[in-house]
């Protein structure tokens, strides 16, 4: 028989299989319970995380007649029943799949819009699953839009995206939406655990926990690693066994008792030991970049463990990790975890830019051994000569200053107090002088003013506040029905078509409009 991978061997056929995906499964299955199934669903999460495998599996829960025939949509499909069994083969012809990577046109939903009016073939309902729906065009989203709003009651959507973000908002508010979270390492070791069991197949506990890790969440990348790691052992001894050296050597992981001791060799200020032992890993198959996010991950192990002991109490943690975390935080202080953790923070945007990521990774491991030897502030202040440090501490003056008083300002006309607005960048009120009022009487001290219908009824209170904060002294603003002269812009308008009409009867500018009819003096510059 042709071999089937695992990720397709072992793809979850009801809810049940489903790991970690606890929040859907309740949700689904109190709807099914309650008769209150949403017309659309979105399904969103990172590669291999399991969208399509659930949507598939929503289609045989609502379409799932029973092996008598007679039952309704139920959370846990039978899997015997015609229409389970169709699903399952990918057969059934009232349940479409569509990829919206390779069908992204306007054209393509057209097509499928004008099937939706048509009754289900036999099934109880007609399901449309669109993979990737985020490629579809904008045009094909609008034309989606209506019939996504309102369904026939014998249709329902299901989509699913890695990318929810580049989704429509008028598409999201019309679908339940469900986030499929990563899967942790400590569950995803034990679903492959499982399957080692089922494949007659001897893995190490820490193999599995590395390719755990390498998959980042995703069931998918897990088993095609775990895939890899089988095939590697069956080439080299012949047996069907998975160990940890050989899933370092496949993923170029770094062994973690080897950065343990590479963290202490740098902690030592040993540059030649430290190159030497790199040199010795990348031999070993250890990836450079990888080896840095390993040492990122053991200084937080050593520093969760500085400041909560409680930290090496997790499962998921080898005795030789507890070990050794505890050595390093018993002798670290958190200044020096802290600039480690920012210098190796650092390296890694260092590294994956690089042309030579070994050449980038040996000139941290250099800085780093260079660093490990200075003191911290703190030290450099304990250490220095008395009189020295206390020229370093904050000066306290315990004398009691008297308060000197604001320095008073005196504002002689109405325009220089305009004037300070704009200094003080008031904006708004300055442009409100200048050509929303209209000056009446002004002494130093006291405004008044006529004012436009359309300045707020603070207005006053505002201008005489800003005032006296800048001048030193109280002012008044009064309220006038008289207005004794033009508002500042007007009186600026004034000067401008002034000082037009006065060049504009020169002799030398009255001959040069005549040389060009309909020429006309628009503005006049001062001599600076």
């Amino acid at each position: 028989m042709e071999y089937r991978v695992l990720a397709r061997k072992y793809r979850p056929v009801n809810f049940d299989d489903l790991i970690g995906q606890e929040v859907l499964v309740r949700t689904l299955s109190n709807a099914i319970k309650s008769n209150r199934i949403a017309h659309a669903f979105l399904l969103t999460g990172i590669r291999g995380i399991g969208k399509t495998t659930t949507a598939r599996i929503i289609a045989r829960a609502l379409n799932c007649i029973g092996p008598d025939e007679k039952g309704g949509p139920t959370i846990n499909p039978c899997g015997v029943c015609a229409h389970c069994k169709m699903i399952a083969e990918d057969r059934h012809v009232d349940v479409l799949e569509m990829d919206a990577a390779s069908h992204t046109g306007v054209g393509d939903i057209r097509d499928l819009i004008d099937t939706v009016r048509y009754l289900p073939t036999s099934a109880r309902y007609k399901i449309y699953i669109i993979d990737e729906v985020h490629m579809l065009s904008t045009n094909a989203f609008n034309a989606l839009l209506k019939t996504l709003e309102e369904p026939p009651p014998h249709v329902k959507f299901i989509f699913a995206t890695t990318e929810s973000r580049k989704i429509p908002v008028t598409i999201l508010s019309r679908c339940q939406r469900f986030d499929l979270k990563r899967i942790d390492s400590e569950n995803l070791t034990r679903h492959l655990q499982n399957i080692a069991g089922k494949e007659n197949v001897q893995a190490e506990e820490e193999a599995l926990k590395l390719i755990s890790i390498a998959a980042e969440g995703s069931v998918r990348d897990a088993l095609s690693l775990l895939d890899q790691a089988i095939a590697r052992g069956v080439e080299e001894g012949g047996e069907l066994n998975v160990t940890t050296k050989a899933v370092r050597q496949m993923i170029g992981a770094a062994d973690h008792s080897a950065t343990f001791r590479l963290l202490e060799i740098l902690l030592r200020g040993d540059v030649a030991d430290a190159i030497a032992d790199l040199e010795a890993q990348y031999t070993a198959g250890s990836d450079p970049l990888m080896l840095v996010q390993d040492a990122l991950e053991i200084v937080h192990l050593v520093t969760r463990v500085k400041v909560a002991p409680l930290a090496l109490t997790d499962i998921s943690l080898s005795e030789s990790d507890r070990t050794e975390a505890k050595k390093l935080a018993d002798a670290l202080s958190m200044p020096i975890l802290t600039r480690l953790w920012q210098m190796l923070l650092k390296g890694v945007s260092e590294v994956k830019i690089a042309p030579s990521p070994l050449s980038a990774l040996e000139m941290l491991l250099v800085r780093i051994a260079y660093s490990a030897q200075m003191p911290t502030p703190a030290e450099i202040i304990r250490n220095m000569p008395d009189s020295a440090a206390a020229q370093l501490q904050p000066q306290v003056n315990t004398e009691k200053k008297t308060p000197e008083p604001a320095l008073r300002q005196v504002i002689s006309s109405f325009e220089q107090a305009v004037g300070l607005f704009s200094e003080n960048r008031e904006m708004l009120l300055h442009t409100q002088l200048q050509s929303d009022v209209w000056l009446s009487s002004f002494q130093e001290g006291k405004i008044e003013l006529k004012l436009s219908p359309e300045l707020g009824r603070d207005f006053t209170a505002k201008v005489a506040d800003c005032l006296t904060r800048w001048t030193g002294q109280p002012w008044k603003i009064l309220v006038s029905q008289m207005a004794a002269n033009p508002s500042l812009h007007e009186q600026e308008i004034a000067r401008k078509e002034k000082d037009i009409k006065e060049v504009s009867a020169h002799p030398l500018v009255a001959s040069a409009l005549e040389q060009f009819p309909g020429a006309m003096v628009v503005g006049v510059k001062a001599n600076i």
